[in-house]
């Protein structure tokens, strides 16, 4: 099957040779190609260029996309998408003065959702969560982790992941697991922390190889959540399962824990609202990517990350959504690449790099998906007719997409 688009306005983010990740200065570069074909083949890329030099066949399928932008679809590295009802009631008490801490301390927050989650039945969960998925499909998304983390229990746990993999297994979106029973502490471990992580060592992390249910492994490495003494032994039990870690760290404080995921060789580590000298130091010259979630930082008001301070450092960045239900109930990448360019002022060439190919990058995916590369999978936007691609994050409000494409097809 052979699907042909043509007369793209604009094709970005071309990659002619595969790039892993993009960093500093290269993230303010977003090459492209003005008045492109783009040729593919099943479900992959096969060639693409200027309309000057597109191939005279007959395609299966014939796409015109005169004024239109064509773009790599969205890499959403970090999301909660699995979880059992809402707490909206928690987004009023925000409004009324009370602080995310607050809420927690009072049974909300994260015991609020593990709760909801163990009442559900594994059908309903599932129920909920694919409509939530299939709204960030339609806003573009092409790629998404989503986490576990909302059980805190063996069991709990255990089936929010085997929701995560039917998901993957029924729908064409790339999705990649990760295990985060260190989410929290349940109410009767509060006093008794070692023996909760040795049920998350002993007890889950053996069945959930057993069932090959995780890509990675994650922790709240947070004043008030793990320490990076507990968060280390859980990192350290994940390498035992081959699961690499993926950690939520430096959301409310800086306390020396991306030292600690760079030594352990984590993938990601994901929120840094705030960021030391020392942090940046640390991550440099490192695997381990910095993803920002600024969608969060504008619906619970806390700061954004950095990102000015961290590029100009040469620091690789992403972007991801934290989709979630008490501090980020979106999953809208465009608005989070909109939010990056209005509130963290990185250029809509950064932030489009920061969603798509580092993105892709902060879930282990880059080989595959994140660039306009010949090999890669077919996961496509095509916008409606625009003036520039700038008008993406410029129109923050507005639907400019008009179709999607996953694995070559496109998505009604």
């Amino acid at each position: 099957m052979q699907t042909l688009i043509i007369n793209i306005k604009e094709l970005l983010q071309v990659r002619e040779t595969h790039v892993d990740k993009v960093s500093g200065n290269e993230m303010a570069v977003l090459p492209s190609i003005k008045n492109a074909f783009l040729l593919i083949e099943d479900d992959t890329i096969a060639a693409f260029g200027s309309m000057n030099d597109c191939p005279k066949i007959n395609a299966d399928k014939t796409i015109e996309a005169d004024g239109k932008i064509v773009l790599p679809s969205w890499c959403d590295s970090h999301t909660h998408i699995v979880y059992a009802g809402n707490r909206e009631q928690e987004f009023v008490d925000r409004i009324n003065g009370l602080t995310y801490e607050e809420i927690a301390n009072r049974g909300g927050g994260i015991l609020n959702s593990a709760k909801k989650l163990n009442e559900t039945s594994e059908d309903d969960i599932y129920n909920q969560s694919k409509k939530r998925l299939e709204e960030v499909i339609q806003q573009g998304t092409g790629a998404v982790e989503i986490k576990s983390g909302y059980g805190l229990t063996v069991e709990g746990e255990l089936k929010m992941l085997r929701v995560i993999k039917k998901l993957a297994q029924n729908y064409p979106i790339a999705i990649k697991a990760t295990f985060l029973g260190a989410h929290a502490f349940p109410l009767e471990y509060k006093e008794n922390h070692s023996a909760y992580i040795d049920l998350i060592i002993n007890e889950m992390l053996p069945k959930i190889a057993e069932e090959k249910l995780a890509d990675y492994i994650d922790a709240f490495l947070e004043t008030g959540y793990f320490s990076v003494e507990e968060t280390e032994r859980i990192m350290e039990a994940g390498k035992q399962y081959g699961l690499r870690s993926k950690i939520h760290v430096n959301q409310f404080t800086a306390i020396n824990g991306i030292a600690a995921c760079v030594k352990h060789n984590a993938l990601s580590v994901d929120h840094l609202e705030i960021v030391t000298d020392e942090d940046i130091e640390a991550l440099k010259n490192s695997e381990t990517i910095a993803v920002a979630l600024p969608s969060c930082s504008y619906f619970i008001s806390i700061p954004y990350t950095p990102a000015r301070k961290m590029l100009n450092a040469g620091l690789p960045l992403a972007l991801a959504s934290d989709f979630n239900p008490g501090t980020t109930p979106s999953g809208n990448m465009n608005f989070v690449v909109a939010t990056a360019c209005i509130k963290m002022k990185m250029t809509p060439e950064e932030a489009i790099n920061a969603a798509t190919i580092n993105g892709a990058y902060a879930m282990g995916l880059s080989a595959t998906h994140g660039s306009i590369t010949i090999g890669k999978k077919a996961n496509l936007i095509i916008t409606k007719p625009l003036n520039s691609f700038y008008e993406l994050p410029y129109a923050f409000g507005s639907n400019l997409i008009e179709q999607v494409l996953l694995n070559g097809k496109v998505i009604s």
